[in-house]
C-alpha cells in the first residue's frame, strides 16, 4: 500500500511543499544527487508567494533527513514506561499488537477507549488526516483538535463569517503593513519578504505589534510592545482615534457594516489614555499608530496567531479586525486585514476522512485537555470511560500540550497502551509501548493547500525512503486490515489515488496537471477577497457585535459540547475583557512561551545546527526585575505557579518589558535542567468561546534557585 510515484531517472531537481505547520506553505526546490539523496532545499523563484526565500531550518532539511537519530525499526518498550529500554521487532509484530492491544481494550471498555490523536507534524492531506478514516470506521474517540487555531479563527469569523481575505502577495503592494501578533522574521519569513519589498519599493511603514522586542520588532518603522493580553484595548483606542479625528470611513461602515453607530457610541470611553493605562503604550504611541493608519488608505493588517492564544485571545482578533471595516481598508488593493486562507480552498476531504462513517454520538475529547483525560478527568472525558489505547501520529504532546505534569503522569498509567508513529524519539516516543519509524515528506506522495497565501501545492515522492521505515497511510491501512475494517469507504488506496480522489472530489485539476505545475492558484477576484461583494455573514455586513454563543466558526466544537469557558463575559463590541491570567501579588509576572526561530513546535529541536544556534533553554527577564530578584544573567531561577515550577538558566535582556518573562522554544522536556519542560506552567482551561491553549496566557512567580 501507497507505493508512491518514482522518480524520472535524469531528475535533478524536484519540485515539493514545505509539510511543517506553517502559514506560509513554501515551495520548494530540492536538489537530488545521482545516488537518490537530497540536497540544497530553497524555495521556489517561480512562486509568486514564496519568491525564492524559505526559513534556515527549512533549506537545513537534509540534516534532519539523514540524522543519526533518526528512526528506523519498529521497537517494542521493555522494562519501565520512559526508561529508555527498547527491543526492536518486525513491522508484522508492531502492528499485530497494536491491533491485538485496540481490539483488548475495546472488549474491555467499548471503542471510545481508543483514541486516535495527531496533528500538524506534516500539513499534508493523505499523512495527515487519515487517520479520521480508522477513527470512524471503527467508531474510536472523536477528536477536538483546540489546540492552536481555535481562537484566531474564531475571533476572525466572528467578523467577516468567513476565514479569508486581501491577496496576500498585495502586502508587497501597500502603503503601511501590520504585523500583529507574529514573528514573521522566525515564523513566516515570506511575511517579510512582501512587507520589505513593499517599503523598498513604495516606501511602505512597517508597523510590528507584539509583546516583546523580537526580530519581527527590529525590522519596524514602528514598534509597539504591549503587555500580553492587551492587544483588544490598544485596538479599541485606534478606532476611538478614528471615529474622534475623522479617519473613520462613515459612508464605508453604513453599508457594509451592522453596527457602527453602536460601536462608536461604546468607543467614546476608550480613550488612548485608557488604552495606555491597560497596554502599557505611551499615549503618542497609540495617537501616532492610529494616524498613520487612519491616513493611509492602504493599510494591510496581517494578523497573526500569537497574541490570540490568550484567554481573551478570541476577542483581539475580533477587535484588531475591526479597525480594517472602521477605516474602509477593505476597498484597496493593499488593505484590509487577513489572517488565513483556509476557506478559499474548497477541497473535498470527506472519502479521505471516512466522514460518511461518522457517528455524531461518540464522545469528542478536546486535544488539548488530553492531560485531564488521561488522568480520568470526567468532564474531559465527557462522562464516559477511560482512555486505555491510542495511536499517536504528528504530534509529541507530552512535549508540546499544556498541564505537562498531568500529561506525563497519564502516560505513565500501565493500563495505557500507545503506539507512537514517529521520525525520532520524542518525549512522547519515550513514553510509547510499540514506537515505529516514520518517513519524512520528501519520502511519500501528498496534496498541500497553504493557509497564509493562495495555492493548493504538490509534494510528489522525490527519495527513496529507508527500507524499514513506512508512511502514515501504510500504518492506517496495515491497521484497518487487522481490526477488519478495509473493505469500509475510502481504504484501498495508494497516496497517489487518494490525492487523486480528493483533487476530483474538489473540481481540481488531477495530479498529472500538478506534477507538471507544481501548484494551483485558488486566490478569489479582488472584490470577493476584500468583501466588495459584501462580508459572509447571512446579511452580508461586517460584524462588530459578535454571537459569541451561537455564530459559525470553522472549528466550532460540536452543539453537545456547548460554548466553552467563560464564555458569558465576552463583550457585545470590542473591547478589553480581562479573562486572562491578570498578575497579582503572589504571581508577579506574566509568562509566554513564543517560537523560537530555529524550531518549529518540537520539530528542528533534534538538529544540531537549530540547537546551537538556540543554544539553550532560556528565560527572557528585564534588568530592573533582575534587579529585583537579586538574579544575574546565566543564573538558574524557579518560575512556578499553581500548575508547577521548574528551574530555567535566565537571560537579562531589555528585550522584554518589567514584568513580563518570554521562554522561546519549544526545547525537549529532557533539555532542561531537571527533565520537565515550560509547559508545565501552561493551562488547558480552554479559551473563549470555541476552545483552544492559551499557552501565552500564564501568571507565575520567580525566585533565584537556592542550589
Amino acid at each position: 500500500m501507497n507505493i508512491a510515484t518514482p522518480i524520472h531517472a535524469k531528475s535533478r531537481v524536484g519540485h515539493t511543499a514545505c509539510p511543517h505547520d506553517c502559514p506560509s506553505t513554501c515551495a520548494l526546490e530540492v536538489d537530488i544527487s545521482d545516488d537518490g539523496r537530497i540536497g540544497r532545499v530553497r524555495g521556489a523563484g517561480d512562486h509568486s508567494y514564496t519568491s525564492g526565500v524559505i526559513c534556515a531550518k527549512v533549506a537545513r532539511y537534509a540534516e534532519r533527513l539523514y540524522h543519526p537519530d533518526r528512526l528506523m525499526h519498529p521497537l517494542r518498550r521493555k522494562g519501565a514506561k520512559g526508561a529508555g529500554s527498547w527491543q526492536q521487532i518486525s513491522w508484522d509484530d508492531a502492528l499485530d499488537e497494536i491491533a491485538e492491544a485496540f481490539v483488548r481494550a475495546e472488549a474491555r471498555d467499548g471503542s471510545e477507549a481508543i483514541w486516535p490523536y495527531f496533528y500538524a507534524g506534516t500539513m499534508g492531506w493523505v499523512q495527515r488526516d487519515s487517520i479520521e478514516r480508522l477513527r470512524h470506521a471503527k467508531r474510536y474517540s472523536g477528536f477536538f483538535s483546540s489546540i492552536c487555531t481555535n481562537p484566531a479563527w474564531t475571533g476572525f469569523t466572528m467578523a467577516t463569517g468567513t476565514l479569508r481575505g486581501p491577496d496576500p502577495r498585495e502586502m508587497a503592494r501597500t502603503d503601511c503593513v501590520v504585523i500583529w501578533g507574529t514573528n514573521a522574521v522566525a515564523t513566516q519569513v515570506n511575511v517579510m519578504t512582501h512587507a520589505i519589498k513593499a517599503r523598498k519599493e513604495r516606501g511602505a511603514k512597517i508597523v510590528v505589534v507584539d509583546i516583546y522586542d523580537n526580530p519581527t520588532m527590529k525590522q519596524a518603522d514602528m514598534a509597539l510592545i504591549v503587555k500580553p493580553g492587551t492587544d483588544a484595548a490598544l485596538a479599541c483606542a485606534t478606532m476611538h482615534i478614528a471615529f474622534r479625528d475623522g479617519y473613520a470611513d462613515r459612508a464605508y461602515m453604513a453599508k457594509f457594516a451592522d453596527d457602527p453607530a453602536g460601536l462608536e457610541a461604546h468607543l467614546k470611553t476608550k480613550t488612548p489614555e485608557w488604552a495606555a493605562a491597560i497596554t502599557g503604550l505611551s499615549v503618542a504611541e497609540i495617537e501616532d499608530f492610529a494616524k498613520l493608519v487612519g491616513t493611509t488608505k492602504k493599510s494591510y493588517f496581517r494578523l497573526g496567531y500569537g497574541f490570540t492564544r490568550q484567554r481573551n485571545g478570541a476577542v483581539a482578533m475580533h477587535a484588531a479586525a475591526s479597525i480594517a471595516t472602521v477605516l474602509g481598508s477593505w476597498q484597496y488593493e493593499g488593505g484590509g486585514a487577513f489572517h488565513s486562507n483556509s476557506d478559499i480552498f474548497r477541497m473535498n476531504n470527506a472519502e479521505l476522512t471516512g466522514k460518511s462513517m461518522k457517528d455524531p454520538d461518540i464522545r469528542m475529547i478536546d486535544q488539548s485537555q488530553i492531560g485531564r483525560a488521561l488522568t480520568g478527568d470526567a468532564v474531559a472525558l465527557r462522562h464516559r470511560g477511560p482512555v486505555a489505547a491510542m495511536l499517536i501520529q504528528n504530534t509529541n504532546p507530552v512535549n508540546i500540550a499544556p498541564e505537562q505534569r498531568l500529561v506525563k503522569q497519564g502516560f505513565a498509567r500501565d493500563d495505557l497502551f500507545v503506539a507512537v508513529h514517529e521520525q525520532f524519539m520524542t518525549d512522547t516516543a519515550e513514553m510509547a509501548d510499540i514506537v515505529i519509524p516514520a518517513t519524512m515528506f520528501v519520502e511519500h506522495d501528498d496534496i498541500y493547500r497553504a493557509g497564509g497565501q493562495n495555492h493548493i501545492l504538490l509534494g510528489p515522492k522525490l527519495v527513496e525512503p529507508p527500507e524499514t521505515v513506512r508512511t502514515n497511510l501504510f500504518v492506517i491501512e496495515e491497521l484497518a486490515k487487522r481490526l477488519g475494517v478495509a473493505d469500509r469507504p475510502g481504504f484501498g488506496f495508494t497516496a497517489r489515488e487518494m490525492v487523486d480522489r480528493v483533487l476530483k472530489d474538489s473540481n481540481l485539476p488531477d495530479y498529472d496537471y500538478f506534477l507538471e505545475n507544481k501548484w494551483f492558484d485558488r486566490q478569489p477576484e479582488f472584490d470577493d477577497a476584500h468583501f466588495l461583494n459584501g462580508f459572509a455573514h447571512a446579511d452580508r455586513k461586517f460584524h462588530f457585535r459578535p454571537d459569541w454563543v451561537n455564530g459559525a466558526a470553522p472549528n466550532k466544537p460540536p452543539e453537545v459540547l456547548g460554548a466553552f469557558g467563560p464564555h458569558e463575559q465576552l463583550p457585545a463590541f470590542p473591547d478589553q475583557v480581562d479573562v486572562i491570567e491578570l498578575a497579582d501579588a503572589d504571581h508577579p509576572f506574566r509568562l509566554a512561551t513564543s517560537p523560537a526561530r530555529n524550531f518549529l513546535n518540537s520539530s528542528f529541536a533534534e538538529t544540531k545546527t537549530s540547537r546551537q544556534k538556540e543554544g539553550r533553554p532560556e528565560l527572557m527577564l528585564n534588568p530592573a526585575d533582575a534587579e529585583a530578584n537579586g538574579v544575574e544573567s546565566g543564573d538558574l531561577v524557579r518560575i512556578g505557579n499553581t500548575r508547577g515550577d521548574l528551574r530555567i538558566h535566565v537571560k537579562i535582556t531589555e528585550e522584554v518589558k518589567p514584568g513580563v518573562l518570554i521562554a522561546e522554544g519549544l526545547w525537549p522536556n529532557k533539555a532542561h535542567v531537571d527533565g520537565e519542560g515550560i509547559n508545565v506552567l501552561t493551562g488547558a482551561d480552554p479559551v473563549a468561546p470555541y476552545g483552544g491553549a492559551a499557552v501565552h496566557d500564564n501568571k507565575v512567580w520567580l525566585r533565584k534557585d537556592a542550589a
